[in-house]
């Protein structure tokens, strides 16, 4: 007998350009898969993302909650039912190889072309779109990963690892063991399956951890990689902590923040001593690469 599809159900808010972080991060921790446009170059940007109904639906009110908090903007969301099948079409649509700077290319499991010769290539499933590579904070920390991988990083962290890029990205290029955490069981479950997929789970150690506050974070330190591809706020809160846990000379590539909140996360890491070597930014977002003396 055919199994029937899972019922499906698209959910939507439109946001301010200030408020996107805030309700991303909301719908990432509920939903397997998030997307954002917008029509116009100005204007309120799109959030979609898609779920078997009904599901974490207390939760979810809860993160939309916290986020109208964080944000200032108390914004309704839109839900419609949506055929699964359909979706699945146009989500691998919508996912085409990802080539990102000089050394990368993220592509889905759909994809049946020979990878680009030269690239090192990550496997991910079409249906994890905030793993994907096509958002701009992902792709920024893949450029600064290529700005420093010359300097050949021993001991490395992916703080708030998703599924698993960055980490991945780290463990082909330099050939070194990778600490994965996310405080979500689901992203650890993701990452460990994507990093046995890409023939790289004998580098990445993925882990269930709410920032540094777990042992299996500060476990590894002192660092002399740390990615950060979280939000804005959390950063900040989190500057102390990163610099203590990082080598003298260590590097951190902090992301999940838009161009117009550069500036406060920069000041929260001078504060630490933390030095800006390069930004690399993507569209709206930019990743900042900083060291420690």
């Amino acid at each position: 007998m055919a199994r029937r599809a899972t019922p499906l159900e698209t959910v939507s808010l439109l946001v301010p350009e200030e408020a996107l972080p805030f309700y991303e991060q909301a719908l990432l921790s509920i939903c397997p898969t998030v997307g954002f446009f917008r029509d116009e170059d100005e204007g309120p940007w799109r959030l979609e993302a898609v779920k078997p109904i009904g599901e974490r639906d207390d939760e979810l009110a809860n993160n939309l909650l916290l986020a109208a908090a964080l944000s200032g903007y108390d914004i309704p969301l839109e839900r419609q039912p949506t055929e699964a099948d359909g979706w699945l079409a146009r989500n691998l649509e919508q996912f085409p190889e990802q080539l990102i700077g000089h050394r990368f290319a993220v592509r889905g499991t759909h994809e049946t072309a020979t990878p680009v010769y030269g690239r090192l290539t990550m496997t991910v499933d079409a249906g994890l779109a905030f793993g994907s590579g096509e958002h701009g904070s992902t792709r920024g920390c893949l450029r600064a990963l290529e700005h420093i991988a010359h300097l050949k990083p021993r001991q490395i962290l992916d703080l708030g690892t998703g599924s698993g890029i960055l980490a991945m990205a780290a463990a082909k290029l330099l050939h070194r063991p990778v600490i994965a955490t996310d405080i979500d069981p689901w992203s650890v479950r993701v990452t460990r399956q994507n990093a046995e997929l890409n023939g790289v789970a004998q580098f990445i150690r993925p882990a269930l951890a709410d920032g540094w506050k777990s042992r299996a974070t500060s476990a590894g330190a002192p660092y002399d990689l740390v990615f950060a591809n979280i939000l804005a706020r959390p950063l900040c809160s989190m500057a102390y902590s990163l610099s203590q846990h990082l080598k003298p000379g260590g590097y951190a590539i902090l992301a999940g923040l838009l161009a117009t909140q550069e500036r406060m996360v920069l000041a929260a890491h001078r504060r630490q001593g933390m030095v800006l070597e390069k930004r690399f930014p993507e569209g709206q977002w930019t990743a900042l690469l900083l060291r420690k003396p």
